[in-house]
């Protein structure tokens, strides 16, 4: 089972974190990176790895904020992560 969430990525932040937002079903994610050479990609599928503890794919929006994620989990498993976060 896997999981497609959307996400709005923000870059060049203080620290890395990811935020939930539960009526917009998005994941807000703040990288420390800047967007050259692939940094703010590897940053976020390296932090979600560890967040989730499973496999994590870039499926679309490699070059935009604007990007669709999957999360090697069933959706309710991802949800509990996310909502026990915020």
């Amino acid at each position: 089972m896997e999981t497609i969430i959307n996400a709005i990525i923000k870059t060049g932040k203080n620290k890395f974190r990811a935020q939930y937002e539960k009526e917009k079903d998005l994941l807000i994610v703040c990288t420390t990176s800047q967007p050259e050479k692939n940094k703010a990609n590897k940053e976020i599928i390296k932090e979600l790895k560890k967040f989730f503890k499973c496999d994590i794919e870039i499926v679309s929006g490699l070059k935009s904020k604007e990007k669709k994620i999957k999360i090697n989990l069933p959706k309710e498993q991802v949800k509990e992560i996310l909502e026990s976060t915020n």
